[in-house]
């Protein structure tokens, strides 16, 4: 199988939107330098920021250098781009935590070793440095005012406003361009397509003051076929790291897309190649049912975040939701996969060599009002522990079958769970 060249893949993975017309050639002339930008507003990544971060990863995999760029000075301006409204402001000591805290997981998914080794720059070591009068005449004066007003990211919020802070935005972008191909000699900044304009003023920034070529490639911003904003879902917004969302729940996201997106998420999101996403499109289109195009984006994509281990108790842990018995599960993915489920403190000293009746349980955890009761519903078969149907109402249940010897699962019917909870 012939190798596709960088271009070529992202194209056919739908990664290409915007592209400077020159690009592709300079592309073919060997190794480039790149870089991407990232907002430090919170303490995290979020899904939508990995279609960029993927993109370097893409690049740095196929022969090319790249460069995180974590916007400390920009981040405390505020990108207006594809925003309704005026950012809230974040202050130093946030910005300087956030960037911390995006710095570590940027090291985590890039290589920084060998010939095409990543870097991981905060532009705020040199815009802290640049004086107001130095910007406006090494930088303002390259732009005109027509020229900025004409950019989409200023043009979407003329109705709405925009302050002189967020409309200066584009000419600090452009600087940093223009910083790192001086200091690194980068040439190509990629991105969202919402930053088109905020790359072509830094490509102009390097023509008018190095004589130099830059370029820029935009990639769409990601779609749900239901009209909804991917990357959130009821409980908010779906993290990269593990304190913001559980390993679990990140797998569910994924494994919850919807048919009409499936075949282009694993295109966007994943490493897998087109024959292999060719044949689970096949088996989506005539066996919809096993989900099996769901389950592979759910697996490559919760182990290239968080890792095989956790990928593995991810997969047990959903399986959990399909009735099967509830075992080698950590306490971790018990407690996300039911953590809205009513529980109720049991004492320890309820148990007797070990084991406490069935009954007792079902009385505790109020699924029955008396022991008659959870008599009654036990022969009825509706009583289960750990997804396993109990059979007996004389039936006890050792503590060791506790996932973690405190959380133990009870199910009334179908759908009323309720977790039992031993205090030590």
């Amino acid at each position: 199988m012939t190798r596709l060249s960088i271009f070529e893949e992202m194209s056919w993975r739908g990664l290409v939107q915007d592209v400077t017309p020159e690009l592709l050639d300079e592309l073919n002339k060997g190794p480039m330098t790149l870089y991407v930008g990232f907002d430090p507003t919170a303490n995290s990544l979020h899904v939508g920021n990995l279609v960029p971060l993927l993109g370097l990863v893409r690049f740095q995999r196929a022969g090319h250098k790249p460069i995180a760029l974590a916007g400390g000075g920009t981040g405390l301006i505020g990108d207006p781009s594809g925003k309704a409204n005026e950012r809230q402001l974040l202050d130093a000591d946030a910005v300087a935590a956030n960037i911390a805290a995006i710095t570590k997981i940027l090291e985590k998914y890039l290589d920084f070793d060998g010939e095409c080794a990543a870097k991981v720059v905060n532009n705020y070591d040199w815009l802290s440095r640049i004086s107001t009068i130095d910007f406006l005449r090494d930088v303002g004066k390259h732009f005109t005012i027509n020229s900025m007003l004409g950019k989409e990211s200023v043009r979407g919020r003329m109705e709405t406003g925009i302050s002189f802070t967020e409309f200066s935005y584009m000419l600090l972008q452009a600087r940093d361009f223009q910083e790192l191909f001086e200091r690194y000699g980068c040439r190509l900044q990629v991105g969202g397509s919402d930053q088109w304009g905020n790359m072509t003023a830094g490509i102009e920034l390097i023509r008018r003051t190095c004589g130099e070529s830059a370029y820029a490639l935009t990639m769409p911003l990601v779609t749900k076929a239901d009209g909804t904003k991917f990357g959130k879902t009821e409980s908010g917004a779906v993290w990269l790291t593990e304190d913001r969302t559980s390993a679990y729940e990140f797998y569910q996201f994924w494994f919850n897309t919807d048919d009409r997106d499936v075949i282009r998420y694993l295109k966007t999101f994943t490493f897998l190649q087109e024959e292999e996403i060719a044949a689970l499109e096949v088996q989506l289109r005539e066996h919809p049912e096993t989900r099996t195009a769901q389950k592979t984006l759910a697996v490559e994509m919760t182990t290239f975040i968080h890792g095989k281990t956790a990928a593995d108790h991810a997969i047990a842990a959903s399986r959990v939701l399909f009735g099967e018995a509830i075992e080698n599960i950590s306490e971790d993915a018990l407690l996300s996969i039911f953590r809205d489920t009513p529980s109720t403190d049991i004492e320890s000293a309820r148990f007797t060599d070990g084991m406490i009746p069935i009954t007792d349980l079902v009385v505790a955890t109020g699924l029955a009002s008396s022991k008659a009761d959870a008599r009654r519903t036990i022969e009825g078969g509706g009583i289960s522990f750990n997804n396993v149907r109990v059979t007996s109402p004389q039936e006890r249940i050792a503590r060791e079958r506790f996932v973690g010897g405190r959380y133990g699962v009870l199910r009334k019917g179908a759908k009323n769970y309720h977790i039992a909870r031993i205090l030590e």
